[in-house]
């Protein structure tokens, strides 16, 4: 287990939890079980009905995670990603799924002291899975390490069997199959992470037709994230394009240089369309350059910055 993790901490392959368009999807005759099911109802007594609601809650998919309490959750590995990034793999009831739809995330806190009454103090930060939101058991965070990120360096020094509280999920943006009909993204750093969930929702859908293009922004190539996993998707799924950036490429580098430009949405963008929707994730410098940041009350915001001098509205845009 332990060589597999660390095999995927560097090469996130497809198996993480996406498949290709080739999938097959059976259909059932919902139309026939639903008329079925009404006209048994009438033939059943109140007790039956009674009886009948109880098994239908224990049916009920059951969820690890609860947006109202504090859960803990035991780290079952972790691993290297990148030269300042970690990958961290969090185990739970095998039997249950996380709960997260797409597009959401999880909220995870640390204790940092108390305060002058006593009271326990907390550092809180929200994260977006990685793994897929069907997985049983487990959950993986994509976490970069900052020297004087507090929640970061908590992560950093986590032993597996340690335990980290969490809460969630909370909802960003909610996705539909076929919502647009083209999805540009454009992330930097660990702000790839919720557009990999995105992404990872369409390809595994072979009813989902939506074309995906992303601009992905780094320091360098070394900091590019989960980039086998990316270009292994793009390289299977034809709707899927993929395109980097650094701003310290070396000499063997063949991709973009330099900050995300104008010339750069343009080329590799779908154009202001109302069925076109740019979502945009990254560090507080790149959203103010691309969109403009979130409002103070986490609202989406004013439109500002790159895309708007593009022609892209408010409407057309999507700040995680």
């Amino acid at each position: 287990m332990a060589s597999f993790f660390r095999r995927l901490a560097r090469a996130t392959p497809i198996a993480f939890g996406a498949q290709t368009k080739s999938v097959s999807r059976l259909r059932l005759g919902a139309g026939a079980a639903i008329s079925a099911g009404v006209s048994s109802y009438y033939l059943l007594s109140s007790t039956d009905v009674a009886y009948l609601d109880q098994l239908s809650e224990d049916a009920a998919p059951k969820v690890a995670l609860n947006p109202d309490k504090w859960l803990k959750f035991k780290l079952q590995e972790k691993a290297q990603a990148s030269h300042n990034s970690q990958l961290f793999r969090f185990s739970f009831d095998p039997d249950v799924k996380l709960g997260l739809d797409v597009a959401s995330c999880l909220i995870t806190r640390a204790p940092t002291g108390q305060d002058p009454e006593g009271k326990t103090k907390y550092v809180i930060r929200p994260y977006t899975p990685i793994s897929d939101p069907n997985s049983k058991g487990y959950f993986d965070l994509l976490i970069k390490v900052y020297p004087e990120g507090k929640m970061s360096q908590h992560f950093a020094s986590l032993k597996p069997g340690d335990e980290v509280e969490v809460k969630g999920p909370i909802q960003k943006l909610r996705y539909n199959p076929n919502m647009k009909k083209h999805i540009g993204m454009i992330a930097g750093g660990t702000g790839i992470t919720p557009m990999l969930q995105v992404i990872d929702a369409i390809v595994k859908n072979p009813d989902d037709n939506t074309q995906v293009s992303l601009l992905y922004a780094n320091v360098s190539p070394d900091d590019i994230l989960l980039k086998k996993k990316l270009d292994m998707l793009a390289s299977s799924n034809p709707n899927l394009k993929v395109f980097y950036t650094v701003d310290h490429p070396t000499e063997d580098w063949l991709g973009g240089k330099g900050y995300i430009s104008k010339e750069m949405v343009v080329k590799g963008l779908p154009s202001p369309s109302y069925d076109t929707l740019i979502l945009v994730c990254g560090p507080p410098g790149m959203m103010q350059h691309i969109s403009g940041d979130k409002a103070k009350d986490y609202s989406q915001g004013e439109l500002t910055g790159v895309l708007k001098e593009l022609g892209y509205t408010e409407e057309m845009v999507y700040k995680f």
